[in-house]
């Protein structure tokens, strides 16, 4: 008697009352229905339900007409029969704030709640339905994850590294955990709001991203090289200090800046992207070249931790890297994170370095508050220029600078 699809429309009103918690003693309506839905209607309550625009159907009537031709003893049976049990919302709007409530016990108890960066991430993925969607799925024991996994972050440049494995691991039963999936988004979304930079579309942007926050896969193969370094401190320090006498580049792990602290000395201290600057440097300066530190693209933890020390001693950081969106994004962490001045980062070098070509521009554009023309003129551009292009300027500069 409900199943003709010209009463789908009154089957999904009663469905929807239920559902509410609504009682069925009124008048449900239908604004503009066709001839083919009147006739329907008329057939199921046995007469006309009159020619205006709207069709109006009286929910105790058909329960009657139902109950009369022995159908269904109630509407409630009817729609169950017809599309299966009817949901109590109420009940489930309830389980939901108990879930959430279960979820969000350990999230807001961390020892981090305090902090603004922490409160604007809970507030993020609660707008953006990272939240609710997490619980709905039964994954909710990933935010309480999560927010070990900030409470473990390094607090400063001496502080234990972190090994992303082994926290995984500890935090989630799990090692590959932070190597993708919920857990990673959240921790990564927390980090670029700590940061103040955008959450990483890209698996080069995350890696950044988790090396800025001092976190890393592997403390051998995270390295530094450097030129020209000399420092106090235990046996690493000697060593750089006998390299630079010698005008030699040389590479610390991370391991060795852990195991053996360094205190650069309060000096100039200038940062490129590429070891070809570092060699020609070393071949022609030599022992007189200014100190030199190379990230080698995204800088590594080892490569963060040496530099943070040596800010740290009084050291003046002079901050160059290839003109892209990663370049643009070091640069701005470095200039934030370690007071770095910009070394021929602005927006007219990179006109003067498009003289020597470049390649697409490729990924999410990034702000260069520095010199905000440059994001603009490089957009512009479309073209990227990576450090290789500019070796000449950057080496005299460090010639005009040698000792």
């Amino acid at each position: 008697m409900l199943g003709p699809p010209e009463l789908a429309w009154l089957v999904a009103r009663i469905r929807a009352k239920l559902e509410r918690g609504e009682r069925l003693d009124g008048t449900v309506t239908l604004v503009g229905a066709t001839p083919a839905q009147r006739r329907a209607v008329a057939r199921l309550l046995g007469h006309s339900p009159g020619r205006g625009s709207s069709l109006s159907v009286p929910l105790p009537a058909v329960a009657t007409e139902l109950y009369r031709a022995a159908a269904a003893p109630s509407l409630r049976a009817a729609v169950e029969e017809l599309g299966g049990p009817v949901r109590d919302l109420a009940a489930e709007r309830a389980a939901d704030l108990a879930r959430w409530d279960d979820a969000l016990g350990p999230v807001q108890a961390s020892s981090l709640a305090g902090r603004q960066w922490y409160l604007d991430w809970l507030d993020a993925i609660r707008r953006d339905g990272t939240l609710t969607r997490l619980i709905r799925q039964g994954h909710s024991e990933v935010l309480g994850q999560a927010a070990a996994v900030l409470e473990r972050l390094p607090g400063g440049p001496d502080a234990s590294v972190v090994v992303l494995s082994a926290l995984a691991g500890e935090v989630a039963g799990d090692e590959r955990a932070l190597a993708g999936g919920p857990l990673a988004a959240l921790v990564l979304h927390a980090l670029a709001i700590k940061e103040g930079v955008q959450v990483p579309a890209t698996a080069e942007a995350a890696d950044a991203l988790w090396s800025a926050a001092g976190m890393v896969a592997d403390d051998l193969t995270s390295q530094v090289l450097v030129l020209n370094v000399r420092s106090g401190g235990e046996l690493a320090g000697r060593w750089l200090t006998e390299a630079a006498a010698a005008g030699e580049p040389f590479r610390l792990t991370l391991r060795q800046l852990i195991r053996s602290p360094v205190l650069p000395w309060p000096l100039d201290i200038f940062v490129c992207a590429s070891s070809a600057l570092v060699r020609s440097a070393a071949d022609q300066l030599g022992p007189g070249c200014p100190a030199l530190v190379c990230t080698e693209g995204e800088p590594s933890v080892a490569c963060s931790r040496l530099l943070q020390a040596a800010a740290g001693s009084g050291s003046v950081v002079h901050w160059h890297a290839d003109f892209s969106w990663p370049g643009l994004r070091s640069t701005a962490l470095a200039v934030r994170r370690l007071g770095a001045s910009p070394w021929r980062m602005a927006a007219s070098d990179y006109q003067e370095a498009l003289g020597a070509g470049g390649d697409p521009l490729r990924g999410r554009a990034e702000p260069s508050a520095w010199d905000p023309r440059l994001t603009e003129f490089m957009r512009r551009a479309g073209r990227c220029v990576a450090e290789d292009r500019m070796l000449p300027g950057l080496l005299g500069d460090l010639a005009a600078r040698a000792s």
